[in-house]
């Protein structure tokens, strides 16, 4: 059977399966066995399919995932989340649009905790809407920067959206997590720089409001308290990864101690707290490697069928520049994240376009960075994107979708910035990576 033949049956009955009510796991795990059993050999296939698929679960690449979960269960349920945020809002002050800037600063901050842009967006949206709307903030102030900041969870480490796409793209776990520090920061940067230019171009958007003077001592104080150990957590997993002293998985493990440590000293790691916390992670976790063995599988059976090296041909005889094909697969990236979640996605497109990369000579890295931002850019974008659904159920009653709509199309466009940046220049990747 033709490359074309086997890739558009395996696409179409993932695609029918889905939209049929299965879970993407079992989707693919479906097709894979039916796939495998046809075009390999009947049960033999099956059986090296199995052998194949359950070898590559057994590795320690792997385990972040679950100490990743554990440390943003933790975190949360020791309401660590609600001292960040205080110690956030004493550092603005009357600065106009303070509330929207929280929000920039909560989603870097929070990315700590929960690695995922859903967990973020419902966090900040539950905490910080209510609070924006009784203050007089218009809705584009309030919903916008927490849709945009929101997916700054999955761009600065823990993440483990990364560690996840590292394993199913066959990537250096430690590498991707290095080298989406500086985009996440970029991706700040425009989000802080867009609400500052609204804010003065359109000053009713934020009205400002009288605000209790902070000594600069109880700032520090309060930095010290509840962002200064922060900073410690982050070390122990980036830091000693970055330094050399640590494998992805032994800086996971550091972190997570590190976090059970905090929370321990502040009195609040309670027997309820900590198994809690690990029933959660271990759910989560359960869920997420039963997708990613369906994804290893579905590698595997592109390669031993041809079809990988079949579409790797078709595209480096298209007379297209590498560079429109780099755009035109991140742009249906961002095109599929606006009806289907980021783990689908990545299952789907990750196999076929990371070996068209590398044929093509790019940095696998790289483009794994602007895949990231793009799967970020399709949750927040109109219509059906997942983020956007995510803030109606958390924002106040009176908010409709045409409100969440018009607030994210100008964060999506600053997302859209930061993928051209990061693709104009690489060296925002390649040069935290020259340091390891």
């Amino acid at each position: 059977m033709e490359w074309y033949a086997v890739f558009g049956l395996v696409i179409f009955g993932l695609l029918a399966l889905m939209l049929l009510g299965l879970p993407v796991a079992f989707a693919f795990l479906l097709v894979n066995l039916i796939a495998a059993y046809v075009l390999l050999g009947g049960m033999i296939g099956v059986e090296q399919l199995i052998t194949n698929t359950a070898a590559s679960l057994m590795s320690f690449t792997l385990v972040p995932i679950a100490l990743f979960m554990i440390m943003g269960e933790v975190m949360f349920r020791s309401r660590i989340a609600i001292d960040l945020m205080d110690a956030v809002d004493k550092w603005f002050g009357r600065l106009r649009g303070r509330l929207a800037f929280m929000a920039v600063g909560g989603g870097v901050l929070f990315s700590t905790l929960t690695g995922n842009s859903m967990g973020s967006t419902a966090l900040l949206g539950s905490s910080l809407v209510p609070e924006m709307e009784k203050r007089g903030y218009a809705k584009p102030m309030s919903l916008g920067p927490i849709l945009g900041s929101a997916g700054l969870a999955i761009m600065i480490p823990p993440s483990s959206l990364a560690v996840i796409l590292g394993v199913i793209a066959k990537l250096s776990i430690a590498q991707i997590l290095i080298a989406i520090i500086l985009p996440g920061l970029v991706m700040a940067v425009i989000y802080a720089a867009y609400i500052w230019g609204r804010c003065w171009l359109q000053p009713h958007l934020a009205p400002p409001f009288e605000v209790e003077p902070v000594p600069v001592a109880e700032k520090l104080r309060t930095t010290a308290i509840n962002i200064f150990p922060l900073g410690i957590i982050v070390f122990s997993v980036v830091g000693l990864i970055l330094l050399g002293i640590a494998t992805p998985t032994e800086a996971a493990a550091m972190g997570a101690v590190t976090t059970l440590a905090l929370a321990a000293l502040r009195g609040r790691l309670t027997a309820r707290v900590f198994g809690d916390s690990i029933f959660s992670a271990s759910n989560i976790s359960a869920m997420v490697l039963l997708i990613v063995s369906g994804a290893v599988g579905f590698t595997q059976l592109l390669t031993f069928t041809g079809a990988t090296w079949g579409m790797i041909d078709f595209v480096m005889a298209l007379d297209v520049s590498p560079d429109v094909l780099i755009l035109i697969m991140i742009g249906s990236v961002i095109a599929l994240g606006t009806f289907m979640g980021p783990l689908p996605i990545m299952l789907i497109t990750l196999p076929i376009y990371v070996p068209v990369v590398i044929e093509l000579g790019y940095n696998p890295i790289w483009f794994g960075v602007l895949f990231l931002i793009a799967i970020e850019t399709g949750a927040t974008s109109p219509p059906f994107g997942a983020a956007l659904f995510v803030m109606k159920a958390v924002a106040p009653k009176n908010t409709t979708m045409g409100d969440i709509y018009r607030a994210a199309v100008p964060f999506v466009i600053c997302d859209l910035l930061a993928i051209a940046v990061v693709f104009a220049f690489p060296q925002i990747v390649t040069w935290p990576l020259s340091l390891m």
